[in-house]
């Protein structure tokens, strides 16, 4: 099979943009420098539906130097740097992807990767994942067939068979798969990297909450200061936007949260919570942050200030009603890159960012590479972990001691050195442990 990508002359910027990337990867350097030695991932093919980015990038040069067949398809239609997905090309990688890919195309890349039976996939949100059990219990809708298209031919029961296990990115995706789990139909082992303190604690928090902002910044140049946030949701990502919100200087900070415990603790962090009909009166910026659907609907959006600004955090285009808000509209247009205007009939104007896509990804770039590297480095570690055992079927947590020392090899590349227990403690606290 070929590699699509939307212009392989663009490489020598995508090597610079990995370049520039791996200056501040350097966990997932240090598992490369063992997996060139080791050659853990040798006679395994990896297909990873990931955001093509420069710090997947990184990733993905690190599994081929394990010794790994690496197939690589994006996991939104409108994250693909282009660059680095042409750079990839050039080093073996197998990819089909570019940015503003439509529907079909997008399920085409899915097809792409399955065609080569992997052995191991990772996956972003599930959809690759999803989609092979869609094929294996014969579920018949318009993304099967797109997938059949490039796929033609393909034999699903191999392909189960061949699955020694999988991995999964985020919140979404473990949900999704979780579903799958309850309703008995799971057909191979995943290891749920979200799952991973060094995964949700900081790329969560701290990676979502600043690309958020990012991406809400560069696709309209407001002022955060003196604004009024509504976060829509107070996980591990809300928390972080919650976060940053107030850094940037915002007025108020409203938090939207259904869960009375996580409501509790926003207002022990300091901020304002109400329900959505209310904080949608008072926002000057609205984000997303639950993956769950139309947390902002229409009725919302009509009680909403003239000028209010939408953009969603949550891996799918599901949180916020653009299909109401796109039938109801008396005018559209586009006022920015990533920035359309609507109007509404009472004539108040809303602008929504990345057309309810992950507005981090596609009005940025995604997170920062420093805390990608711990993500990856869960997702390198997770990889030679199914390598290596045969998995009962079931959705695992990557072992704690990964985590621990994907954790300690991070401090270590920072230059910080922590806190050695002596024996006597060791013993205290073990006999405490034990209760003895």
């Amino acid at each position: 099979m070929e590699s699509r990508v939307k212009d392989l002359s663009l490489a020598d910027k995508g090597r610079e943009q990995l370049y520039w990337a791996e200056r501040n990867m350097n966990v997932l350097l240090e598992i490369r420098r063992r997996f060139e030695k080791e050659k853990p991932l040798a006679g395994h093919t990896i297909a990873a539906c990931l955001h093509v980015t420069k710090e997947t990038g990184v990733l993905i040069r690190t599994l081929v130097s394990g010794g790994a067949r690496v197939v690589l398809i994006p996991s939104n239609p409108l994250s693909t740097q282009d660059d680095v997905a042409a750079a990839l090309v050039g080093e073996g990688v197998y990819v089909y992807a570019w940015r503003g890919m439509g529907e079909r195309d997008y399920y085409n890349a899915i097809g792409f990767a399955l065609s080569f039976y992997p052995t191991v996939t990772l996956d972003d949100g599930a959809d690759l994942t999803v989609t092979i059990h869609k094929l294996r219990y014969d579920i018949r809708d318009d993304s099967v067939r797109y997938v059949l298209e490039t796929a033609g031919g393909l034999d699903v029961e191999k392909l189960v068979t061949n699955l020694a296990g999988g991995t999964e990115e985020t919140t979404t995706g473990v949900v999704r798969l979780r579903a799958l789990k309850q309703a008995g139909k799971l057909l191979y082992p995943i290891i749920a990297v979200n799952e991973s303190y060094t995964k949700y604690l900081f790329d969560n928090r701290y990676g979502t909450g600043q690309s958020t902002w990012d991406g809400v910044v560069r696709a309209t140049n407001m002022l955060v200061a003196g604004k009024s946030v509504v976060v829509v949701g107070y996980g591990w990502v809300g928390r972080g936007i919650a976060i940053r919100a107030r850094g940037l200087g915002a007025r108020r900070v409203i938090v939207v949260e259904q869960d009375p415990v996580r409501a509790l603790e926003a207002v022990f962090d300091g901020f304002e919570v109400m329900p959505m009909d209310k904080a949608a009166t008072e926002g000057d910026i609205f984000i997303t942050a639950t993956g769950n659907i139309r947390v902002i609907n229409l009725n919302h959006i009509y009680k909403m200030k003239d000028g209010a600004v939408l953009a969603n955090a949550g891996h799918f285009n599901v949180e916020i009603d653009v299909v109401g808000l796109e039938r109801v509209a008396i005018a559209k247009r586009a006022i920015r890159p990533y920035l359309d205007e609507y109007i509404l009939p009472s004539g108040r104007r809303i602008y929504l960012i990345g057309e309810g896509r992950l507005v981090n990804l596609v009005a940025a770039e995604g997170h920062p590479s420093e805390v990608m590297d711990l993500s990856f480095a869960n997702q390198a570690l997770a990889a030679e972990y199914i390598t290596k055992r045969k998995l009962a079927v079931d959705i695992y947590k990557l072992p704690d001691e990964l985590d621990r020392e994907v954790a300690l090899l991070k401090l270590r590349t920072m230059g910080i050195e922590i806190e050695q227990l002596t024996e006597e403690q060791m013993r205290y606290i073990t006999s405490w442990e034990l209760g003895t």
